[in-house]
């Protein structure tokens, strides 16, 4: 029976209409496989078949899906060698382009070819990879009904059959978790422009990503998955300079330059400042490429933490990131948005992830691990507790009290006759400045519960300030001011006048501290500027108008009894619960721009150490953009 049984040979392409058994269509297909030794043509037909490129008939695709059909009934027949032709126009075939018999009928084939020939593996996980992004031309109608339709069946196609292989031959997991961590896209520098095309292609391959991850595979292959995104994150987040969102000067802090160069009137300073902010970060941004893909990345990887959630699988999930995080993240140089993974899936677990992770966090830094490891997990740790509303403040002090000890058995090691050397000493000034910044913030919150006040006060931090290593003297100073500024309105610490320096001088002492790749400009979780994962981020966050509007609150115009009365009358041992009741509404901060790190400079609002308290509603804006250390 040859093929013009099956299909005339007229022109008109139509197909008799020839009911044929099963075992005739196996026959027919085994002759034609058998024919590539002789000058019977059967085999050419059968391959030209398997390579339509062009809008098949309905008569077309019924011989294609009985053919395909037939083929998988003979798949011991197939050679890779003889029959190299019809095995490249099968792998070349899309299970996007075909209706729902003819891409079931190609599934069936390459689980077949998988499983009776281990030489054919490779190749049918590599075919079945690449289905997970449409061919091109289907870019448009993934915005219709119809498209997302076929998006959903070709999918569904694809992973049932990457399990029925993995499930069938034991050896396909790991060869799949290589094969799709070395087919995942990358950003090309003529895709740079913003191509709507690239942007689908990476996320619809992420989406399979974490759909193998949370399938029957993801046992063997999901930590694979989630490490693969994550570097794909960083990759995407370290394409981004700080030269693409802030035109900063090395000896000025962002917002000084742009306050003193931007002509705006009719608004207040707080005006002024969201809309600097949002041409500085959000605008700029936007014509990011990379930005725009690590965007829409973060988004998906929160969606899918999420149903990790859901699923009551997060803390497995965890173990992984908090892995990643360890191997790469943690001493990636200059990592802007990545680290945020961490942020929210500790959000989404604060009694076990976010202790966890501020737990992994203090035991680096007061590991033996490379000093700059040990300076970046202080950095980290300062910046996530000072940052994350949904831990308690008895989480945050228990953490401070292992900085603070840490601190205080290297002042012990340490006498009076040691040299002030800030490279030599940068492990203990990266914990000093750390303790300093998270008080910072959560001085507040802290001093309003007098159990965890008296704890508070407990703690030798003055004996650490006054020590000749003089923490205060390398330190940031913009940090340093403003800690002393709350300890001493707090009446905590005594520190004399004479430890302070104008914050617009930056102290020779302070400039050598972390060597050339400043780390005391790294505060790794300052506001997401990116403006769809923000929206995830952004309720669990603590911004530094937050502590500022509090701070001046309860300041301006009150006499030191009334402020010790209002301090032991306001107890609350969680800062998210206090922030909640002050009906402090989240949307006035979505710029970002009042953090603490990167504000306007302002004479007039900062303390008088010598008086008075001066208004206070941010920090100082000497600390400039978050720059972690370089790669050990």
């Amino acid at each position: 029976m040859g093929m013009e049984s099956v299909h005339n040979t007229t022109g008109t392409n139509e197909v008799e209409n020839y009911d044929f058994t099963d075992s005739e269509l196996i026959y027919y297909v085994r002759n034609a496989l058998d024919s590539t030794t002789s000058d019977d043509s059967s085999y050419q037909e059968l391959v030209g078949l398997m390579h339509h490129k062009e809008r098949l008939s309905p008569d077309q695709v019924a011989l294609l899906s009985t053919c395909l059909k037939a083929l998988s009934g003979a798949v011991s027949c197939i050679d890779m060698t003889c029959h190299k032709d019809l095995l490249s126009s099968i792998f070349a075939m899309s299970l996007w382009r075909h209706g729902v018999e003819a891409s079931d009928a190609l599934a069936d084939l390459v689980v077949s070819l998988a499983v009776s020939n281990g030489k054919f593996v490779d190749l049918c996980l590599a075919m079945l990879v690449r289905n997970f992004m449409p061919p091109y031309s289907f870019m448009d109608s993934l915005k219709e009904p119809r498209g997302l339709a076929r998006k959903a069946h070709a999918l569904s196609l694809v992973h049932s059959s990457l399990e029925s292989i993995s499930r069938l031959v034991p050896l396909a997991p790991t060869r799949l978790a290589a094969l799709v961590v070395q087919e995942m896209p990358r950003i090309q520098e003529k895709e740079k422009i913003g191509q709507a095309g690239a942007l689908t292609n990476i996320r619809i391959f992420v989406e399979n990503m974490f759909r193998l991850e949370s399938g029957p595979v993801g046992a063997l292959v999901g930590s694979t998955m989630l490490m693969a995104v994550v570097d794909r994150l960083l990759d995407l987040d370290l394409d981004i300079s700080w030269d693409d969102i802030l035109k900063d000067e090395s000896s000025r802090g962002i917002f000084e330059m742009e306050l003193e160069d931007w002509e705006y009137e009719g608004e207040d300073a707080d005006d002024l400042e969201q809309i600097i902010g949002q041409s500085l970060s959000r605008k700029a941004l936007s014509r990011n490429a990379s930005a725009e893909q690590l965007d829409a990345l973060l988004v998906l990887t929160f969606e899918h933490l999420e149903s990790c959630q859901t699923q009551g699988r997060l803390n497995e999930v965890f173990s992984v990131l908090l892995q990643s995080f360890c191997r790469t993240v943690l001493n990636a140089y200059k990592s802007k948005f990545t680290q945020f993974v961490m942020f929210y899936v500790c959000a989404l677990d604060p009694e076990n992830c976010g202790v966890s992770f501020s737990k992994t966090l203090v035991d680096l830094f007061c590991s033996d691990c490379p000093p700059l490891t040990r300076m970046s997990a202080a950095a980290y740790l300062a910046s996530y507790l000072s940052r994350a509303m949904f831990l308690s403040d008895k989480v945050v002090l228990t953490n401070l009290k292992r900085l603070v000890d840490w601190c205080v058995e290297y002042c012990g090691i340490h006498g009076d006759d040691c040299d002030l050397n800030p490279e030599a000493h940068r492990i203990f000034y990266a914990g000093c400045q750390a303790i300093m910044y998270i008080l910072c913030f959560r001085m507040r919150g802290i001093i309003t519960v007098p159990w965890l006040k008296s704890q508070l006060s407990m703690m030798p931090i003055e004996t650490i300030l006054k020590h000749p290593l003089a923490p205060l003297k390398v330190c940031l100073p913009s940090v340093v001011e403003e800690f002393l500024g709350q300890a001493k309105a707090a009446r905590l610490f005594t520190v004399s006048k004479t430890f302070i320096f104008d914050d617009l001088l930056e102290s020779e002492l302070s400039r050598a501290f972390g060597g050339l790749e400043r780390l005391d400009m790294f505060f790794p979780f300052d506001p997401c500027l990116l403006k769809q994962s923000d929206s995830f981020i952004r309720q669990h966050y603590i911004y530094w108008s937050m502590v500022g509007k509090h701070y001046a609150n309860d300041e301006q115009g009150s006499s030191d009894e009334e402020e010790d009365e209002e301090i032991t009358v306001k107890g609350n041992d969680n800062m998210a619960m206090s922030y909640d009741d002050e009906g402090v509404n989240l949307d006035d901060f979505d710029l970002a721009m009042t953090k603490m790190s990167i504000t306007p400079k302002n004479h007039s609002l900062i303390y008088g150490y010598g008086g008075e308290l001066q208004e206070l509603s941010r920090m100082p804006s000497k600390i400039r953009p978050s720059m972690s250390p370089p790669e050990l």
